[in-house]
């Protein structure tokens, strides 16, 4: 497949709940760890480990102001794992033509 080898790292950073979670996060706005940790009950490093995922997966960008680093959602990394799914967008297709013939055929 061309695209699984990009789409490891999208997928690993996907496969997590508390990482999709942080996703959604950003998805309303940009924040800075302080405020992302807050929304967990785990430490600082913990989410950094999760944030450090995200960005290897190409799902965030991190942006240093001043002392402060701020996370944004980067929604050009979800096209990596949009792209390797929408490789088998043929295969719904397929089943539901064949669905369709069936019940036209009992009607």
């Amino acid at each position: 497949m061309p695209h699984a080898d990009k789409a490891q790292p999208v997928f690993r950073a996907l496969a997590d709940p508390t990482r999709r979670a942080i996703i959604s996060m950003l998805a309303d706005g940009a924040r800075p760890i302080a405020d992302i940790a807050a929304e967990f009950q785990m430490t600082r490093p913990a989410v950094a480990k999760h944030l450090a995922i995200l960005r290897d997966g190409d799902l965030i960008r991190v942006e240093p102001r001043g002392r402060e680093r701020i996370n944004h959602l980067n929604p050009r990394g979800l096209k990596t794992a949009a792209r390797w799914i929408n490789l088998f967008d043929r295969f719904w297709d397929d089943r539901l033509g064949k669905l369709k013939q069936v019940v036209e055929e009992k009607s």
